[in-house]
């Protein structure tokens, strides 16, 4: 008779395909690094920043709590919120994934 079934990530607590070794972050070219920062740039210059971080708050509140963080996310990157923030708002909450408990 089979016990519970474990989740298993692969790579983390089971086994890497190949034999691979886990890679770094990445890179883009630098023509494209340039036009992102560049429209990066444009963005915060253009958005209301005081609407961002109400947004990012709310993203927090509803992490914190046992809310859907779906809508207050949705907030946030509709205000002009990036991605990177809204996740950076989600870790000081939540933490960050590491195999045996968060970092």
């Amino acid at each position: 008779e089979a016990g519970p079934r474990k989740r298993v990530a692969a790579g983390v607590d089971g086994p890497r395909l190949g034999g691979a070794e886990p890679h770094g972050p990445v890179r883009a070219a630098p023509p494209i690094e340039t036009g992102q920062a560049e429209r990066l740039a444009k963005l915060r210059a253009w958005r209301d920043q005081d609407r961002v971080d109400r947004h990012l708050a709310g993203v927090q509140k509803a992490a914190a709590g046992d809310g859907n963080v779906l809508y207050p996310m949705k907030e946030a990157l509709s205000a002009g919120a990036t991605v990177g923030e809204v996740c950076d708002a989600l870790r000081e909450i939540w933490g960050t994934y590491a195999p045996g408990g968060p970092r």
